[in-house]
């Protein structure tokens, strides 16, 4: 088995494809439409399938908020230098919600991201990032 990709509903479809492809330096891998039962898809990710996972934005037509509800988490990006990347996120428009620094209890710099549709990013700082794809 192996993970494929994770779906989130978002508001407005182009907005989300902005954040995730500007902000995040994701690529927009396929998008699809069904008009029959009216919602659009748009697949994101690093490197390409079968890569690594993806994200799936699916936008339900005349939906423009989810609440947030108390069970979902955060998605978890590997990053060279999480300080840095907090900049440029913030260069592009980006929301950090938790600067880059050691998470509590250890040594691992993590930081935080929301996107527009108030999803949290984790952004973890990992050596093996430096010269794979993705947000640098």
């Amino acid at each position: 088995m192996r993970l494929l990709h994770t779906m989130l509903r978002v508001g407005n479809l182009q907005r989300s494809i902005d954040f995730y492809t500007q902000v995040l330096g994701m690529q927009l891998l396929r998008t699809s439409e069904n008009p029959e039962y009216k919602y659009s898809l748009a697949f994101v990710g690093y490197e390409g399938n079968p890569a690594q996972a993806e994200i799936e934005l699916t936008y339900n037509w005349g939906t423009e908020s989810y609440d947030m509800g108390t069970a979902y988490g955060h998605i978890a990006l590997g990053v060279p230098d999480a300080y840095a990347a907090c900049e440029k996120i913030k260069a592009a428009g980006g929301n950090v919600t938790r600067e880059a620094g050691p998470v509590k209890g250890g040594t691992t710099v993590i930081a935080f991201v929301t996107d527009p549709d108030g999803y949290k990013i984790e952004l973890i700082q990992r050596a093996e990032n430096a010269e794979g794809g993705g947000l640098r």
